[in-house]
């Protein structure tokens, strides 16, 4: 096995064996105020994978945060293979203001692959894809559930493209999610380039969730075994995992108040009542169903809906997920 390179990331050398924090310009604020990219580059002792983490595109979700801070305590570079990239903040703005999106309101997250003179959206968002999806050969996008709604913890990805799909089985989140990515996110630019992307989706917006945050250090580590990154020996073995194709959301036939009978990871049948919607003095109630057999993956936190919003997020049909004997 060959030893590392230098690893040159924004002018700063990071040699084989060493770890450098680097700030990346992004942009400043009206009042000259500099706002960077901050990325740990942590450089293994031999050559291996580059695995990106990233976290926060959307400001207002901070699992991804605290993830990838306790994911950094146990990665020691005297003993890694290949490099580690660790982006805790993409949307720096977002995150300054808890707020989802970039100060034009735009979603950073629909701006992939982004350009070097268009908004401020499309300048990070190809930033990002230079400095940081340029160097990797892996990466994983860490997200929560958005407006109110809560997320199971789940994979999602090309599981149709066989080194996507070894990522997310290695990772060992309880759901596993097979779809397309939306056009202009981090997953859909990054798979166009042919580079191995999962995103990890857990808990809600602007909360610590510390089950939701366990899951996803327990996968990140256990992925970095499975490429070979680390001695993943003594890890603890996954729970088992299902694996779902579909998923539809329950969404409300009227307003009202939403009194919601289950919860993450709850079986439901198709035409079981889920909940109900009433009125505001409780006068009338009108059920609410699901239209499927499967999982609950998420739902929304918020008691109050209007017709039409989005309740409760279903995989239709999961499957369980059969692992390499290896593992």
């Amino acid at each position: 096995m060959s030893s590392a390179a230098v690893v040159t990331m924004h002018g700063i050398e990071i040699e084989p064996g060493h770890r450098r924090k680097v700030e990346i310009p992004v942009a400043r604020f009206p009042t000259q105020t500099e706002l960077c990219l901050p990325v740990e580059v942590v450089n293994g002792v031999v050559d291996g994978p580059r695995l990106w983490l990233s976290a926060a595109i959307h400001g207002d979700e901070l699992n991804g945060l605290e993830i990838i801070h306790q994911v950094l305590k146990q990665i020691d570079p005297g003993t890694l293979s290949g490099c580690l990239l660790a982006v805790p903040i993409v949307n720096v703005f977002g995150f300054i203001h808890q707020d989802r999106y970039l100060p034009d309101r735009r979603d950073l997250n629909r701006c992939f692959p982004g350009s070097a003179s268009g908004s401020l959206a499309a300048q990070t968002a190809h930033l990002f894809m230079r400095e940081v999806v340029a160097r990797s050969t892996h990466g994983v996008d860490l997200h929560t559930g958005s407006h109110h709604r809560t997320n199971l913890p789940q994979v999602r990805g090309d599981l149709d493209d066989p080194e996507t799909r070894r990522c997310a089985v290695a990772f060992g989140a309880p759901m596993i999610i097979h779809g397309e990515a939306p056009v202009g996110s981090l997953r859909h630019a990054v798979a166009k380039k042919g580079i191995p992307i999962i995103v990890y989706e857990a808990g809600e917006p602007q909360r610590f969730d510390s089950e939701a945050i366990s899951s996803g250090v327990a996968g990140v580590l256990r992925l970095m075994a499975a490429l070979g990154m680390r001695d993943g020996a003594d890890d603890p073995a996954p729970s088992p995992s299902l694996e779902a194709r579909k998923r539809t959301w329950i969404r409300a036939r009227r307003s009202g108040i939403l009194r919601l009978e289950v919860g993450l990871g709850d079986t439901v049948r198709k035409r079981q009542r889920i909940g109900s919607i009433e009125e505001v003095l409780g006068s009338e109630s009108v059920p609410v169903v699901s239209a499927h057999d499967g999982l609950v993956i998420g739902h929304t936190s918020n008691p109050l809906v209007y017709r039409g919003d989005a309740i409760a997020h279903v995989a239709r049909d999961p499957q369980p997920v059969v692992r390499p004997a290896a593992e």
